[in-house]
């Protein structure tokens, strides 16, 4: 069991290690739900913008009007570009953090692995010395037999 004892630590760090990136993946996903609905939003807001525009185009209304409704859709639209380069980022952060926790996941494997391998190693080897054991005792009950 000693020599398992260094595993089992190691494997608490690696454990701690998927831990924090579970908790950097869960994260990124919550910044990027939260941008992205951001976007759709101001996806919707100029949707219905540009339909309000449409329909008063159909009906008389003044230059002035029609000049602020297209700024309005113009300023939604810039910020509908800075929103899908924020939510390309966040993304990428959401994909890299999932990578990290892949890459924990299958380090805490190797580790548990590692310890059932040696585990299974000591246990073997404490089946041998008890086999061992167990023939020099009978050997021992042998031999007393004869020296009598």
């Amino acid at each position: 069991m000693a020599r398992t004892t260094s595993l089992y630590k190691v494997l608490e760090v690696r454990e701690q290690e998927k831990d924090q990136a579970q908790l950097n993946r869960v994260q990124a996903v919550e910044q990027f739900e939260q941008i992205a609905q951001q976007l759709y939003e101001q996806l919707k807001a100029k949707e219905t913008a540009e339909e309000r525009l449409a329909n008063k185009m159909k009906q008389e209304f003044t230059i002035d009007k029609m000049i602020v409704q297209s700024r309005y859709i113009d300023n939604l639209s810039n910020k509908i570009i800075s929103l899908q380069h924020h939510v390309q980022q966040a993304r990428l952060k959401m994909e890299q953090a999932q990578d990290l926790l892949n890459e924990a996941h299958i380090e805490v494997k190797k580790i548990e692995k590692m310890i059932e391998i040696r585990e299974a190693e000591l246990a073997e080897e404490e089946e041998l010395a008890e086999a061992a054991l167990m023939d020099e005792m009978s050997m021992r009950q042998y031999n007393k037999q004869f020296e009598k």
